[in-house]
């Protein structure tokens, strides 16, 4: 079968039916998605070819390989009637000897809540063996590892140090290095790329929501990320992980672009990711950031806010991809900024705002937030009553700092 794959007729015909797009190179704005899309009516830009589309480019690095897909529900390849297939599905249809799929947070088909711990076990559809990689195995052993020749990653990110995707590749990244496996990268766009923003991590501070000395918003692809991962010898030991990355066609940061599906239960729309840059703030908080509602990451409440201050209000209930969201069944008041256009910044005016109108400012702010925050200051500077612009000064010089080591990565215009 492998054989009969990789003749060149046959391989003709397979890169015409799979790829999609087109040479014009102007900016096209992408049209929302939304939790009831399908993934047949989803539209995005369509002049940019995604590394899972680029099949010419990887299909002939996996003739006679035994491989491994680290994916999720974003793992799509567009089909060129404009309806999707997962790599997974495609890959064994078509005879590629995958052997194992590895799940970053949130499963394998994605619907797991944040933090849910995700049992091993087998994908109905294909009957592969699939293994998650969250909580305490959030890197594969050589165990599990054995017997493959190549790895694939291929996951949408939403380009902030806080997503998890992210720190998933660092640790297939040493995993393939530890056992001399080839990694190939499928880019996708960053929907968050156009701009770079937010403190720069300190070493410290290190966890799964901030591996390495990056800003909030890091304004890179995956490829690119791999690429300064390895080239600033952030692996175990310095390792350097045999990379290959499968490069986008068509696109730039500056191209706006709409996901087919949501890259994680709770980021519905194109309006969520773009807020979650600032949102994901509250996380660190007693402040709900809209789970547990249909507006997730698009609102904000907490029972503790002043109610003569904050005229909106909704009471979150328990919901696939939310489970048990904070404050469970209480009526909170907030704000509503499902209708805002999002600056193209991190936006503190709203956590400041919160944490002047909170009922008991000693119980605003819990130890995750110095996590997400990647530093201690931005509390203490809030705590302070430094104001917006004043604290957004204070990243400067770290901003400028990083933007001449990502210049060193760049793929993308």
């Amino acid at each position: 079968m492998i054989k009969r794959l990789f003749k060149s007729t046959f391989l003709f015909v397979l890169i015409s039916f799979l790829s999609c797009g087109n040479t014009n190179n102007k900016p096209k704005k992408a049209e929302a998605f939304n939790a009831e899309n399908t993934q047949e009516d989803v539209q995005t830009s369509e002049d940019i070819v995604v590394g899972a589309n680029r099949t010419e480019e990887y299909l002939p690095l996996l003739k006679k390989k035994s491989v491994g897909i680290v994916g999720n529900q974003s793992s799509l390849i567009k089909n060129k009637n404009g309806t999707y297939t997962h790599l997974v599905d495609s890959l064994t249809s078509l005879g590629v000897n995958v052997k194992k799929v590895f799940a970053p947070e949130h499963g394998f088909r994605g619907d797991a809540d944040a933090g849910e711990a995700v049992q091993d076990g087998k994908d109905p559809k294909t009957g592969l063996p699939v293994v998650s990689l969250y909580g305490n195995n959030k890197k594969p052993s050589a165990e599990q590892l054995k017997g493959i020749d190549v790895l694939i990653f291929d996951l949408q990110d939403v380009g902030t140090r806080f997503y998890t995707y992210i720190s998933s590749l660092h640790y297939i990244m040493e995993a393939a290095a530890e056992n001399k496996l080839q990694l190939l990268v499928l880019d996708r766009p960053n929907p968050n790329g156009n701009y770079i923003d937010g403190p720069v991590l300190e070493n410290e501070y290190q966890s799964f929501v901030g591996m390495h000395p990056i800003p909030v918003v890091h304004g890179m692809t995956m490829g690119e990320y791999a690429k300064m991962i390895n080239g600033e010898g952030w692996l175990k030991d310095s390792k350097k992980a045999d990379l290959t990355i499968i490069e986008m066609k068509n696109y730039d940061h500056s191209k706006a672009y709409s996901l087919p599906v949501k890259p994680s239960p709770n980021l519905p729309n194109d309006q969520a990711i773009q807020l979650y840059p600032s949102l994901c703030f509250f996380e660190g908080t007693n402040v709900n950031a809209g789970r547990g509602t249909s507006k997730q990451f698009q609102v904000y409440a907490s029972p503790f806010l002043d109610k003569s201050i904050y005229d909106f209000s909704y009471t979150p209930q328990s919901m696939p991809g939310a489970k048990s969201p904070k404050h469970l069944g209480k009526i909170c008041y907030g704000e509503d900024l499902s209708q805002i256009n999002v600056p193209e910044k991190i936006n503190l005016e709203w956590l400041i705002k919160a944490y002047q109108n909170t009922s008991d400012k000693g119980q605003f702010f819990n130890s995750f937030f110095t996590k997400l925050a990647g530093t201690k200051k931005l509390q203490q500077q809030i705590e302070s009553g430094l104001s917006a612009e004043e604290i957004r000064k204070s990243w400067k010089p770290g901003l400028e700092d990083f933007q001449k080591t990502r210049k060193k990565y760049s793929i993308y215009r």
